[in-house]
């Protein structure tokens, strides 16, 4: 999947692994490059589909967050992104074939939603 980030100072936390280690801790680190490392890889969203993400728990938000999506790294923390293409939507659509329709996203960051 393509993965595009919102800035720099972003782009330095998710994918320079000293910058991330300063800013969020050694373990911290670990769990971002492993979330990093699934997205690239994933072929669309779907491969992180909610009954098959396992540690990642990736899932859509609700509320204001709506269209945001949040894949766990370490409790609270969440990476945030959204697709960069708009979403299928309609009766006919379903929520399995949305996400399989997403195959580019834009980090916007790493933050506790709980909080």
């Amino acid at each position: 999947m393509e993965v595009l980030v919102k800035d720099k100072k972003l782009k330095a936390s998710l994918e320079e692994p000293a910058t991330c280690q300063k800013l969020y801790g050694k373990d911290m680190a670990k769990k971002v490059r492993l979330r990093m490392d699934a997205l690239v890889a994933a072929v669309s969203l779907v491969d992180l589909w909610p009954p098959m993400s396992g540690p990642e728990r990736c899932h859509e938000l609700k509320g204001d967050m709506a269209g945001i999506f949040s894949i766990d790294v370490k409790q609270p923390y969440r990476l945030l992104f959204r697709p960069t293409e708009a979403l299928s939507v309609g009766p006919e659509v379903d929520e399995k074939q949305r996400w399989a329709s997403i195959k580019s996203i834009k980090m916007l960051g790493i933050k506790d939603t709980h909080g």
